[in-house]
């Protein structure tokens, strides 16, 4: 994954609960969609931006484009480290690569999420060719990792 060795992941550590799992006590398809949202917005927030605060404000980040590659399940009690990386991508998207780690280190998932900046008006949900400076500012955080 690009940005991997040169820039800090933004980290979230998870612990697979019932909830989470199917009959089987392997974690559930859709809990995975929960935590990636979960990291998005905890990095949002860590760069001082409160996803609330965006919504508040006239704006969403919708998802666009998802993907997640399933390589080894996880099971109910396991600790899971998500990694994600966020970029720029051209045009308007914003871009998340998100790594599901086990203790061992081994890789469980992969995901990779496309987003677009949109702003809520009474006609509808409009595509912003250009980001207010609050958001460029948070982006240029968000892509330079925690503690940048």
């Amino acid at each position: 994954m690009a940005g991997d060795l040169d820039i800090k992941p933004w980290l979230l550590n998870k612990i697979v609960l019932p909830q989470s799992t199917d009959h089987a006590g392997v974690m559930w398809h859709g809990s995975y969609l929960l935590w990636l949202e979960e990291a998005r917005i905890n990095a949002l927030s860590d760069v001082g931006l409160s996803y609330k605060y965006l919504s508040d404000q006239g704006y969403e980040l919708p998802v666009v484009d998802l993907r997640i590659k399933y390589i080894m399940p996880f099971w109910h009690g396991e600790d899971v480290l998500l990694k994600t990386w966020i970029s720029s991508k051209k045009g308007l998207r914003w871009n998340c690569k998100t790594k599901f780690l086990k203790d061992s280190g081994d890789l469980g998932a992969i995901a990779n999420i496309d987003l677009v900046l949109v702003e809520k008006k009474d006609s509808g949900h409009h595509l912003l060719r250009k980001k207010p400076s609050y958001l460029s500012q948070a982006l240029f955080d968000l892509q330079h990792g925690p503690n940048s």
